[in-house]
């Protein structure tokens, strides 16, 4: 059996059920939606800080997808080693996806904990900025499909969300709610919270990036 024939065979046998990873990805969101729901409270926010801790869980997890995303590209650009533009790509795509969900429970948490919405908040404006963009450039990723595109572009575009990200000055919103806090209880709550959206991404991330094998399976790699 040649080398390609092997990679064919371990291919569709991690396709035999694809039904499974699909599961595993709803059995995570539910202890999600449970551990959110059980949550603490807290004497100033009440149960809000549930959501609180819930958006903030999520939002560094579309971060670190982004990194991800940057990591893999940089490998991609510096190796020839085939994974890593395809994990490239479904980091990015990862990571847009937490993104965009992250921004409506912005919103939410602005108006539960604040009366309103803040539209010039810093922390709601730039992330929003970095939304429309990231949206634009993984369709156009996908459009154009070229492995050494999708690599440099999720490089730069990670290193510059971190950068941005890293020098926000705040108006309204707390510089750490959570590590600020001298509350043991809701720090444990929060990794805790942060742990299991890690590992919804992670499903995600392998979904998509099964989903980017099948060419390469039908003879017919991508550029």
């Amino acid at each position: 059996m040649n080398p390609n024939q092997a990679q064919t065979k371990s291919l569709l046998q991690r396709r035999l059920h694809p039904g499974l990873e699909w599961s595993a990805l709803g059995v995570t969101l539910l202890l999600i939606a449970l551990a959110t729901l059980l949550g603490p409270s807290e004497r100033t926010l009440g149960g809000n800080l549930r959501l609180v801790v819930l958006h903030g869980g999520w939002v560094w997890t579309g971060k670190i997808a982004f990194a991800g995303a940057a990591l893999f590209g940089l490998l991609g650009l510096f190796s020839k080693s085939k994974p890593w533009p395809d994990l490239s790509r479904a980091a990015g795509l990862t990571g847009l996806i937490y993104w965009l969900t992250y921004l409506p429970m912005s919103l939410l948490v602005q108006v539960q904990n604040w009366g309103g919405i803040y539209w010039d908040e810093p922390r709601w404006r730039i992330p929003f900025t970095f939304g429309v963009v990231a949206l634009l450039l993984q369709a156009g990723l996908w459009i154009f499909n070229q492995k050494r595109l999708t690599c440099a572009a999720n490089l730069v575009f990670g290193l510059v969300l971190w950068w941005q990200l890293g020098g926000i000055n705040n108006i309204l919103h707390p510089d750490s709610p959570i590590f600020g806090s001298t509350s043991t209880l809701i720090q444990f709550y929060f990794i805790l919270i942060l742990v299991l959206v890690l590992l919804s991404a992670a499903q995600v991330g392998l979904l998509i990036y099964q989903r980017l094998q099948p060419s390469v399976v039908e003879g017919t790699p991508s550029a």
